[in-house]
Formats: C-alpha cells, structure tokens, sequence
C-alpha cells in the first residue's frame, strides 16, 4: 500500500481519496498474457510543453482495446484544472484558459484516469514522454508510482511495417500510410482514438508473424531498438 499522503510535504488528499489510491490494481510486471486477451488502453497527453520536469498534463485521452478491437464503450476524455499561461502549446490543444479554470481537480482527474486504466498494458505514440509525464503527475498528485507496462506505437510501427519506409514519422505519415482518416486532430481524444488504429493494424501483423504476447512483444521491441540505436551510432 502506498502511504506516501502522510507525509507532509506529500498530496494532500481526502480520506475518500487515500482510499481510493489504495485500492487501485497493481499490474503484473511478468505479462504473459495475450495481447488478444489482455486490456490495453491506448493513452494521449496533451501538455503545456515537452519539459518533462517542467511542463504540466493539461487533457488526458484513453481509448480500450479488447478482444482484439477498440471498445468504444470505454473511453476516457478529461482536461485538468490548471492555472497557467496561454502558451503555444495550449494554442495547438485548442484548450482555452476558460477550459483549464472549469477542469477538475488534478488528484480527482488523475485518480479517476487510473481507476479506468486498472492493470492494463498503455499503449502511446512516442510513450516515453507519455509514460514520465504521467508518472510525475502520479506521483506529485497522488503519491502514486506508476508500474504499468508500456509500448511504444512509435516504434512498433516502423519494426513490424519495415518496407514502410517511415523511420522516424510521426502519427499523422502513419496514418496517411495506413490511410486512416481521423476527422479531428491534436487533442487528446482524438489523438487516442488515432492511435488506436494503427495499433489495430500493428497487433494483427504481429499476430501473423507468431507475436502474440504481451512480454514477447515487449522483447521484441527492446531488441529492435537496441539494433536502430547501434545503427544510428555507427553512422
């Protein structure tokens, strides 16, 4: 159990909250599981900026993935209680000041996120800043340590399509190469469900190529980044 709001420099949180945290499920780190069988939840951030010490979770978006499609009946759409500047980044989102001031509460949004989020396996495109953005807020809001698995779509795209020729794209090449139309763009909802469907298309390529666990994919990946890193040295 994690006891870190009774610290005094720790969140302040509610009784209702502590409990709340507590009782949050704790995700098996030796993931064996099926993808097929395994709840994924294909996570966005919207931020005020890439500052990982810096910069604030202003939206979060979630999409499910189940028995092998998205379960449209379980999505996640929250924009946080934020008192900050009108910066560039905020003007990308579309999240106006007015937006911010009328969010919930920061604990209460992200506690409820993980509540949804449960013991799933997150997917994120470029998950790495998804995964230290939101492990900073965990752990300042909530006193959280965030223990879930992630994987990168990012990276599982160009590693399981190589004749693609997208080494480095971003969501919207992937997209256009999967021909995928998403009507609205770069917030979090919506950049969720996008991702969404190019995990999709990913999961069944690695199904037919014998990948179908969740620590198998995971390993995979690792390798494959490790081999791209050492050629990017050598260069």
């Amino acid at each position: 159990m994690n006891m870190s709001w009774f610290s005094p420099r720790g969140p302040k949180l509610t009784p209702e909250q502590q409990q709340r945290v507590a009782e949050l499920p704790r995700p098996d780190r030796l993931d064996t599981a099926k993808l097929r069988d395994r709840r994924l939840v294909v996570l966005d951030l919207e931020t005020t900026g890439l500052h990982l010490k810096r910069d604030l979770v202003i939206s979060i978006g979630a999409v499910t993935i189940e028995d092998g499609a998205i379960d449209f009946s379980q999505q996640f759409e929250c924009t946080l209680c934020r008192q900050v500047k009108f910066t560039e980044s905020v003007l990308i989102h579309g999240i106006a000041p007015s937006a911010l001031a009328d969010g919930l509460p920061p604990a209460e949004a992200l506690l409820s996120f993980m509540e949804f989020a449960g013991d799933c396996v997150f997917l994120a495109f470029h998950s790495p800043f998804d995964q230290r953005m939101l492990a900073r807020a965990l752990k300042s809001e909530l006193g959280y340590n965030l223990e879930h698995s992630f994987l990168d779509v990012a990276d599982l795209a160009p590693m399981l399509f190589p004749e693609a020729l997208i080494h480095r794209g971003g969501l919207d090449h992937w997209l256009d190469h999967f021909k995928i139309h998403i009507p609205q763009r770069h917030n979090a909802s919506a950049d969720a469900m996008a991702t969404a469907e190019i995990a999709l298309i990913l999961m069944n390529r690695a199904q037919r190529m014998g990948l179908d666990r969740v620590d198998e994919m995971a390993q995979r990946l690792r390798c494959w980044q490790r081999a791209r890193k050492a050629s990017l040295s050598s260069i």
